[in-house]
């Protein structure tokens, strides 16, 4: 029975309350908020890259759908999709229709799996 319990203090003793990280001696809590930190870096590029990559055309329906509906893509979509079938809508685009349903429907998706709304990354005027 004394050799359990030393066995058990021994056990409790010795749980590393540090552990070495490329070379360096890094507190067991330190891991999880330096994944967290990675993460989030790399995120951040993520959502970086792909604004950066937005044309002017991109960025005026994520103005245009900060400004006139709400910061949502629904309405707009709806616009103009009411606008090709001839139906009433609530504003008017210049050209290019089926184009920019498209670059609203790539935004929304990005959006939704980034769980972001791109206004926060555009410049608005």
């Amino acid at each position: 029975m004394q050799f359990a319990g030393l066995f058990v203090s021994i056990l409790l003793t010795s749980a590393p309350l540090e552990t070495h990280k490329q070379g360096k001696v890094v507190k067991m809590g330190q891991q999880s908020r330096d994944s967290r930190k990675q993460k989030d870096s790399a995120i951040k590029k993520i959502i970086d890259d792909f604004v950066n990559g937005l044309s002017d055309e991109h960025r005026m329906l994520v103005i245009l759908k900060s400004q006139l509906y709400d910061n949502t893509w629904e309405p707009m979509l709806d616009d103009l999709r009411h606008r090709l079938e001839g139906k009433p809508y609530i504003f008017k685009l210049v050209n290019r229709i089926e184009d920019d349903i498209k670059r609203i429907e790539q935004m929304r998706k990005f959006e939704t799996e980034h769980n972001i709304d791109l206004a926060d990354y555009v410049n608005l005027p």
